[in-house]
């Protein structure tokens, strides 16, 4: 089970690097943007509001700590609570300007864009829509990456069985051969009653033996009486 649970640490590797490249862009493009007339107002660099916080800063710090998570786990339910945590930071992205004011008024207001169309429609892209929608996407795919089990982690979560050693196989004259017929060696006789197993011709020898010692040993029967004896 623990094999199903690790990951290899380069499956992360590059949708951890652009969560981490997102989320710093959203954190950041606030108090960079009026460099280069790419802003919301205010649009002075580096200047902090409270609406700044809540739909910049604190979605992409998330975002951020998702994709190093996801970067740098190896754990399977671990690398999944950081892709989560970069999913629900890009919603925030995507819908945190639209659903905010209405909660809370203008203290998480986002701004307004500045320029012409072209560059307001760029501005509201890049700043919350576009970029939520990219992040949600890259953490979906790392969703997907780490709910995938590869061969590799199948093969090393599979149990391993231990080998059972094979059972000594007896021959046929050695599994007829029991106890009491044991045959006669130089160190122990052979059993008293029993014929010593020297071969075919030496049993036989030894049952002719055992029929002539029966017949000698026999008593002689009686003989008749004759008549002149009586």
């Amino acid at each position: 089970m623990n094999g199903m649970l690790r990951v290899p640490r380069s499956r992360g590797v590059l949708s951890g690097v652009l969560l981490i490249l997102l989320g710093a862009w959203g954190a950041l493009v606030p108090f960079v943007g009026p460099y280069f007339q790419y802003a919301y107002t205010p649009d002075h660099a580096w200047t902090y509001t409270t609406g700044r916080l809540w739909l910049s800063i604190l979605p992409g710090a998330a975002t951020v700590l998702g994709g190093l998570i996801v970067l740098i786990s190896a754990s399977r339910p671990l690398a999944h609570f950081g892709a989560w945590l970069a999913a629900l930071s890009g919603a925030w992205f995507a819908l945190g300007s639209v659903i905010g004011p209405t909660w809370i008024g203008t203290q998480m207001a986002a701004g307004t864009p500045v320029g012409g169309s072209s560059t307001r429609a760029l501005e509201q892209i890049g700043f919350y829509t576009g970029l939520g929608v990219a992040i949600v996407l890259v953490a979906a795919m790392a969703l997907g990456r780490f709910s995938v089990i590869g061969v590799r982690e199948a093969r090393v979560a599979e149990p391993v069985t231990p080998a059972v050693p094979a059972e000594p196989v007896t021959t046929g004259a050695a599994a007829r051969t029991g106890a009491g017929d044991r045959p006669a060696t130089a160190d122990k006789p052979a059993t008293a009653g029993t014929p010593a197993m020297t071969g075919t011709g030496g049993s036989r020898r030894f049952g002719l033996r055992h029929k002539e010692a029966t017949a000698e040993t026999a008593e002689p029967a009686a003989e008749p009486v004759s008549p002149g004896n009586m």
